[in-house]
């Protein structure tokens, strides 16, 4: 197809979409040549983000919704079975319908371990095809369902725009790049997405996303998070709404150095998410991290760890992360487990998560200030350890406590030096919200003890008889 029969197409669906559905059947007859309405159908789609317009079901084209990406609140029970399909179309491809036996699955098998001894060393993974494969059947499932979960809560803070442009930095093989499309695909909205993946993961991540529809446009860039050209890319596109980084930041030699480079292409409204795993050493790198550019500027802690306090930095561990419910065993990580014996080695249905987002507007989840006059700041634990006082608090974690013991809760409010654990003696309905609020809930804590735990070199907030908890907002 020549260049001045696109351009036709596109003047007719420039002047259509804002008159009635864009309809291929209809607009070839108006070009030169008359193309066939599937090639005029493949322009559109190919043509739908500068067009701002989606392919609807009936194949027509609409103009793209506008304001905040409208999807519905849910868990995510099971990696969705089309997209394992597609991840085991790629194994058979690649080693035959028996791919989970014989060499193939031995290979796979040993791939995996390599990939966990390595993660547990903190060493380099390269990402050869093996590695991609085994990745994808391993940790594909519940990156898709960390991601799913981490970007509805954004979609429903009304952070992500319908027309949502998307850079995700070391985008692996695209468990939130699937994320993404579902929930652009929920919402109607229409997805530019970039993705800068330098290895052999970029392979499994474009076969998956493929076939591109009428809503979506995907680009791959095969470069590393260091080389990629931003100004080029903001040149040729504009700002992104939002940046991803999804278990990338702890693999990089300066994560806050790459970090601030990309708060630059950021839209004036647009929005950073980090993602990491939850084990101590990726968790609390990326609150090191994130206090690197936010606590000096130039970027905000908008959720979770919310600096309540001006003026205020934390300085403790804050080993913090996300839980939520097992999703259901993936075929595909059973096939290859069943051979090796049945025992879940090859299984991974955990959904835990360390997550920050950022912006560079100021704007916080959490819009509140404490008074002084009423509540304690924990910067200035040391000074009132042994009396009762008034916190405000933001819950950051699940009961952290082991079998017949109390309760136990990580704190923070954004300016602690050193981890403050709600400890639970003497539950009752005056407290029990501490229990049931959500991780990143405010909570305002009234005449609570605050020891020091030698043992544990943290802070104790005592809740007992005492003390009443509240969710504050």
């Amino acid at each position: 197809m020549n260049s001045e029969t696109r351009q036709q197409i596109r003047e007719n669906a420039q002047y259509l979409r804002s008159v009635r559905p864009i309809d291929p059947e209809e607009i070839f007859e108006y070009v030169e040549g008359q193309p066939h309405p599937a090639v005029v159908r493949q322009v559109l789609r190919e043509e739908a983000v500068d067009l701002a317009v989606v392919e609807r079901e009936d194949g027509t084209f609409v103009p793209a919704p506008e304001g905040p990406l409208a999807v519905t609140a849910r868990g995510v029970e099971r990696f969705p079975p089309e997209h394992e399909r597609r991840v085991e179309q790629l194994l058979a491809d690649a080693y035959g319908d028996g791919w989970a036996e014989g060499d193939s699955g031995d290979r796979l098998r040993e791939r995996v371990r390599d990939i966990k001894e390595r993660y547990l060393r903190q060493d380099h993974v390269e990402y050869d095809d093996l590695s991609a494969h085994g990745y994808a059947i391993y940790h594909l499932p519940d990156y898709y369902a960390v991601a799913t979960y981490a970007l509805a809560d954004l979609a429903a803070d009304g952070l992500l725009p319908s027309q949502l442009r998307v850079l995700d930095v070391g985008a692996g093989v695209g468990g939130p790049a699937l994320a993404l499309a579902d929930l652009a695909a929920e919402g109607d909205a229409l997805l530019d997405y970039h993705a800068v993946e330098p290895s052999a993961a970029a392979d499994v991540l474009e076969a998956l996303l493929e076939p591109a529809d009428g809503s979506r446009d995907v680009t791959v860039h095969r470069e590393t998070a260091e080389a990629f050209d931003l100004d080029a890319e903001v040149d040729a596109g504009g700002p992104f709404d939002l940046v991803l980084f999804s278990n990338v930041l702890n693999e990089l030699d300066e994560p806050a150095a790459v970090l601030k480079r990309y708060l630059d292409v950021l839209a004036e409204d647009g929005t950073v998410l980090a993602l990491e795993p939850a084990d101590r050493n990726t968790a609390t790198g990326l609150r090191e991290t994130e206090r690197a550019v936010a606590d000096d500027g130039p970027a905000t802690v908008y959720a979770p760890t919310v600096r309540l306090w001006p003026h205020q930095s934390p300085a403790s561990e804050s080993w913090s992360f996300e839980k939520k419910p097992d999703i259901e065993v993936p075929a595909m990580q059973k096939r290859l487990d069943d051979p090796a014996g049945g025992t879940r080695e090859f299984v991974n249905v955990d959904v835990q998560y360390a997550y920050s987002v950022l912006r560079t507007d100021d704007r916080r989840a959490i819009d509140m200030t404490p008074d002084r006059s009423t509540h304690a700041p924990m910067a200035d634990a040391e000074s009132y350890v042994t009396d009762r006082v008034n916190l405000l608090a933001i819950k950051l974690s699940h009961d952290l406590s082991g079998e017949d013991a109390n309760p136990l809760y990580l704190l923070g409010d954004g300016s602690q030096r050193t981890d403050h654990f709600a400890v639970v003696t003497d539950p009752s309905l005056l407290n029990d919200d501490l229990g049931t609020a959500g991780y990143g809930d405010l909570l305002s804590i009234r005449n609570a003890l605050v020891l020091w735990n030698d043992d544990e070199k943290a802070y104790n907030v005592v809740v007992d008889g005492e003390t009443t908890v509240d969710r504050a907002r």
